[in-house]
């Protein structure tokens, strides 16, 4: 029996907007997206030559930074607004390292004392800001929110902006974040790896984990071996328990289970010495502020960065967080204390790529939960929504502030009755979508692979402008590149963001799995050994011995 063809059939267009609808944040779909790329051999935007290395640098400030107190609006008019909404919490004029932003007609910041590092690369057109981002369904009224219309899920809430923020997906909760789906479009650039496209130096993150990708977690002195496991030990205890390990890993077991535990446990292993072996001999000669836990981690990012030959590396994401951000109380001690880690170790970072060249490759750009109200709870402030950020980086069009432009790019703290929606709650001028797709323009993403990894942007915000961040230099011409169609797999469940640290880069202490997880180290083994199939298989038949 024949079937007759759907007599409604619905366009791409269609498909994908309904796509973004509420059954957005299901593996399934996701699943579905990412082979309809992959099969359309859409999955890639490239130069055409080895040395078109990209990465990008999440830098997240968990609990909530409050950013303005951060950038300080200065114009005369408007710090008076702004004095007079925060009360004890301002930041003193004189204080205040002042900004003439070249695209604000005039109107004049200032940058938080603690940040003398941030504005010298601002004057210096590395840096630039982006003000009032959050979490948006769609571009919204004041009116829409007082009637509960298209709110972000657990709006104001830790756990759920954090997430709305990693996933791009406001409306669902789901463990598929924007890194990790870019990652499962551009990962073909890089060469077959046991170690990932997506590193974090802070643990596991949604932000990085795809249908497909998964996070490599390294700490600021590199990967984590597995605890007395050393396979150059001779004559000793460590000798005597490689040699235990080896041999429980060497066994087949019947268990799917216990031979997938072996099998991801070796792989750990074997991704640990790779790891390893690629920065062997790498240091920098910039100096890293002692005690800067933002310093170290983006160092080892540098550190990684500088090894990108040896790993095959064409584009990297990597994930670095600092908590402490969370200042209900004790804001005016605590704060400038956080920022001033933030500007030094940037800094740093920024002198670091100098240092390997890496500058113009690379954009590092600030993410948090929310912003926080512009009004004093006595001590501190609470959760509020917009909030302001910043881009570094050789290809972004510095010393600007950009935003929502019929606002002026930087709220006008003396007429926020349109956006206010009580406490200095700032409804947000641009979406973390927006945000998102000019950095994802830049590294690479594809206008067609924009809907896989922003999945709402096309049907809620295709009528917006980009912010501009990277000029017009970063918008060029996709070159399809052809991948086989993959078999879905089930997305591993990846542990919260919250929390800093490490992680072991390979197994974890004393062998259990710990950065790696199972089922993604089973589909990485998978890659490996087909990439093996076709080496053996392009190097030719071996002689047919029949007669």
């Amino acid at each position: 029996m024949s079937l007759s063809p759907d007599p409604t059939p619905i366009s791409r267009r269609e498909f994908l907007g309904q796509a973004s609808c509420k059954a957005v944040g299901s593996t399934a779909l996701f699943s579905t997206l990412l082979t309809l790329r992959l099969a359309n051999s859409l999955s890639a935007q490239t130069t055409g030559t080895g040395g078109d290395y990209k990465a990008l640098v999440c830098l997240f400030l968990a609990g909530g930074n409050d950013s303005f107190n951060m950038l300080v609006p200065t114009t005369a008019g408007e710090y008076a607004a702004y004095a007079k909404a925060r009360g004890n919490l301002a930041q003193a004029m004189d204080t205040l390292l002042p900004l003439s932003p070249s695209n604000l007609g005039g109107r004049t910041l200032g940058l938080n004392s603690s940040m003398p590092e941030l504005r010298d690369l601002f004057n210096q057109g590395k840096l630039s800001f982006v003000s009032n981002v959050g979490s948006l369904i769609r571009p919204l009224t004041l009116s829409e929110y007082k009637s509960g219309k298209s709110l972000p899920v657990s709006l104001y809430s830790h756990v759920d902006q954090v997430k709305q923020w990693q996933t791009c997906i406001p409306d669902q909760r789901t463990a598929v974040g924007w890194g990790g789906r870019a990652a499962d479009i551009l990962a073909s650039l890089n060469a077959p790896s046991l170690v990932s496209m997506n590193i974090s130096l802070s643990g596991q993150n949604i932000f990085m984990t795809g249908q497909k990708a998964f996070t490599y977690s390294i700490n600021s002195s590199g990967a984590t071996a597995l605890t007395g496991y050393d396979t150059a030990a001779v004559n000793n205890l460590t000798a005597q328990r490689t040699k235990a390990v080896d041999g429980a890993l060497g066994q087949q077991y019947r268990s799917l289970f216990e031979q997938t535990y072996a099998n991801t446990t070796r792989d750990a292993i074997s991704a640990y010495k790779e790891f390893s072996s690629a920065l062997s001999g790498i240091t920098l000669t910039t100096v890293i502020p002692s005690g800067n836990s933002v310093a170290s981690n983006l160092a080892q990012v540098a550190k990684t960065i500088a090894a990108r030959s040896k790993l095959g590396a064409r584009r990297q994401v990597f994930f670095v967080l600092l908590g402490g951000f969370d200042l209900h109380d004790n804001l005016p001690t605590n704060h400038p204390g956080l920022l001033k880690t933030v500007s030094q170790g940037v800094s740093a970072f920024w002198s670091a790529l100098g240092e390997i060249g890496m500058q113009s490759n690379v954009t590092l750009f600030s993410a948090s939960d929310f912003g926080r109200t512009l009004t004093s709870n006595g001590d501190g402030s609470d959760h509020a929504w917009g909030s302001n950020h910043f881009v570094l980086g050789g290809a972004v069009a510095g010393g600007q502030v950009f935003g929502d432009k019929a606002a002026g790019y930087y709220p006008d703290l003396q007429n926020l009755a349109a956006i206010d929606t009580g406490q200095g709650r700032l409804i947000p001028g641009v979406a973390v979508d927006e945000y998102a797709k000019d950095m994802l323009t830049w590294f690479g993403v594809s206008a067609t692979d924009l809907d896989y990894v922003l999945p709402a942007f096309s049907s809620r915000f295709a009528g917006r402008n980009p912010l501009g961040i990277f000029g017009t230099s970063a918008v060029s011409t996709p070159t399809p590149t052809p991948t086989p169609t993959p078999t879905p797999t089930p997305t591993p469940t990846p542990v919260s963001s919250g929390g800093s640290g490490g992680g072991g880069g390979g197994a974890a202490s004393p062998i259990f799995l710990g950065a790696l997880g199972a089922a993604a180290l089973l589909r990485l083994r998978q890659k490996r050994l087909a990439a093996k199939h076709a080496a053996e298989s392009a190097a030719g038949p071996a002689a047919d011995v029949r007669t």
